[in-house]
């Protein structure tokens, strides 16, 4: 039988929110810098018409801002605001801030709470250390392909190998194009000794003098949550230095992980039934 009018409209409204959603999502993988029309049209999938009509209604929305200079396409104030809102419910910064604090103030050093999404990893926080030569190389809100650096690392790290083939197979045009020292066959060497060592190293790939270390932490069901990582100058990350700030990494691992065991109990109990993990992805 036709589709009634209703039915056609419903379809079609559904199509075009599953697309606007798509875009959003496209562009909050460049969170700093936007995308340019061209690229979200080539990301997409979308025709140039289709893809500027969503970006419109984003904008409207707040969801979405054009940067007049450069005309790329940012993620806007309300996203923003609704990932304050997410960041709150979920709670995952919250519980880590204290870490993130301790492991500075202990080591000096930068230190960074990274989640995964996707094939990609974000920067959640960045929490200053006091030695005076810091290193940039890793903003809070910046999101790099899975293994570009070492907290990004050390949740590729964590992952079944299937997983991990699959992530540097999908991010090998990103790779190739925009992180030249990040080939496959680099980051699959990284990665064996990341799994070998129980702590993950980057080795400068990202900036020459910037090194990092990272130690990836799990949901209660064994999915990857996040990494907790360590940022400092080439002369701070010699072999014996990476140890010492491994043994600090890992007590904060181990309490993110109860902490996130603890919460999870926690709302079954509110609840009365067990909690789906899954619908409470960071």
């Amino acid at each position: 039988m036709p589709q009634s009018h209703e039915a056609r409209a419903g379809s079609s409204g559904s199509q075009s929110v599953d697309r606007a959603l798509r875009l959003l999502a496209l562009i909050g993988r460049e969170p700093a810098g936007g995308l340019p029309l061209a690229e979200i049209v080539t990301g997409s999938g979308l025709n140039k018409p289709t893809a500027r009509r969503l970006l419109l209604a984003l904008i409207r929305a707040g969801l979405v801002e054009q940067e007049p200079q450069t005309r790329h396409y940012c993620l806007g104030e309300e996203a923003f605001v609704l990932g304050v809102l997410a960041a709150r419910r979920h709670g995952l910064l919250e519980l880590a801030m204290e870490s993130l604090r301790r492991l500075s103030d202990v080591t000096m050093d930068t230190s960074f709470l990274s989640i995964r999404r996707e094939n990609y990893s974000v920067c959640l926080h960045r929490e200053e250390g006091t030695f005076p030569v810091r290193t940039h190389a890793l903003q809070t809100g910046q999101q790099h392909p899975l293994g570009v650096g070492a907290g990004s690392l050390a949740m590729l790290a964590a992952l079944a190998d299937d997983d991990v083939d699959r992530i540097i197979a999908a991010n090998a045009p990103v790779l190739m194009t925009q992180y030249p020292g990040f080939a496959p066959e680099f980051i699959r060497g990284d990665l064996a000794l990341a799994r070998q060592r129980g702590f993950a190293v980057n080795p400068g790939r990202l900036v020459a003098s910037s090194w990092g270390i990272g130690v990836a932490f799990r949901y209660p069901d064994g999915r990857v949550a996040g990494a907790l990582s360590l940022a400092a100058i080439d002369s701070r990350m010699q072999p014996a230095r990476q140890e010492e700030l491994a043994g600090h990494l890992a007590p904060e691992v181990a309490r993110m992980e109860r902490l996130l065991a603890e919460m999870f109990v926690s709302q079954s109990k509110v609840v009365g039934r067990p909690v789906p993990i899954e619908a409470r992805r960071a």
